[in-house]
């Protein structure tokens, strides 16, 4: 069979190749009829993108690569998706990378950009080391890194982020409301930027409230289900047990769930348990959990339209900083008045 060529799409779409090439390489340039003629002919013709050809052409290797500190968190996975789309649409594709395989080196963060592996990073792990902070704040790409979700205070990279301590406020508004006024929290991981700000949340809210917050009350946590496990034992053991628990995630929240029920202890009945992400096993989870919902898919979808933006209009000043993104209470079966 002969190979198709951009001027079987041309003719099939009945446009110029010029236009076929416009829309297979930068479709927001041109409309949305032509873009659907163009990629019906692309169908019709069976026509394939020379991606080494193109690259070597633009100077690009239309790629984004996706720094996790966790492959096996299932968080990540609707955002990974949302950035996945994103850069789809535009002709871009993702490659992902855990910063436990990173180790300790920050230029084999940079070599992703240096040789042309990638045009842009998206940073889900606000959690590195200052040396590697460092070295890509200072890096010749620094204006094609963003951060999502996490960030690092006092560096200055364009970030997506949600309203974390808009959300913490909900969540203990929520369980005020239905009557609690002994409440804990399980923080995430020491140092983490989303744990502090939730934490922090947390405190003021109480004391906005006017509601006693024993130093005991606050658990520590890693964001995992095991850490949750842990923080149920903590609080069985506590002398005077709050009667609802706020969790900093909803691992959290799960795994703490489940510890109190090998102990016989049922929630919501005997304590009110909560977390924040609204993650997709939330609804599903036994009791269905209360939570605040982050729009994850919206996080990498406006991740990823705020990074091309950088690397297509990289000398353009008035590109979009920083991205706060609105955050909502989900009320299930996990939170009860108390008994």
């Amino acid at each position: 069979m002969k190979t198709s060529t951009l001027q079987d799409v041309a003719r099939v779409a009945k446009v110029s190749t010029a236009t076929v090439s416009r829309t297979l390489s930068n479709p927001d340039v041109v409309s949305e009829s032509t873009r659907r003629r163009v990629s019906e002919a692309v169908k019709v013709t069976g026509y394939r993108i020379n991606r080494a050809a193109r690259n070597l052409r633009t100077q690009r290797a239309h790629s984004v690569l996706v720094l996790l500190p966790d492959l096996a968190n299932p968080f990540f996975s609707t955002i990974l998706e949302g950035i996945s789309r994103n850069l789809s649409q535009q002709g871009y594709s993702m490659l992902i990378a855990s910063t436990k395989q990173v180790h300790d080196s920050g230029e084999r963060l940079i070599d992703y950009l240096d040789d042309a592996r990638a045009d842009g990073m998206i940073v889900l792990d606000g959690g590195l080391e200052p040396e590697i902070v460092e070295m890509l704040e200072t890096a010749p790409q620094a204006d094609r890194i963003l951060f999502a979700c996490e960030w690092v205070d006092g560096a200055d990279f364009p970030s997506v982020r949600c309203e974390n301590r808009r959300g913490t406020s909900a969540a203990v508004n929520h369980l005020y409301d239905i009557g609690h006024r002994k409440i804990a929290h399980v923080t995430g991981p020491e140092g983490n930027v989303l744990s502090s700000t939730r934490k922090d949340a947390f405190v003021a809210e109480m004391a906005k409230l006017n509601l006693a917050l024993k130093p005991e009350w606050i658990i520590a946590g890693d964001f995992s289900l095991a850490a949750g496990c842990l923080a149920a034992q903590t609080w069985i053991a506590l002398d005077v047990r709050p009667t609802a628990v706020f969790c900093a995630s909803d691992q959290l929240a799960m795994g703490f769930i489940a510890e109190l029920s090998r102990h016989g202890i049922k929630v919501p009945d005997d304590v009110s348990v909560m977390g924040f992400d609204d993650i997709d096993f939330a609804e599903q989870f036994i009791p269905p959990l209360t939570t605040i919902r982050q729009d994850r898919r919206l996080i990498g979808e406006t991740a990823a339209k705020m990074l091309l933006a950088r690397i297509v209009h990289s000398n353009d000043g008035n590109l979009e900083h920083a991205a706060v993104l609105p955050v909502s209470l989900v009320i299930r079966e996990s939170t009860a008045s108390p008994t």
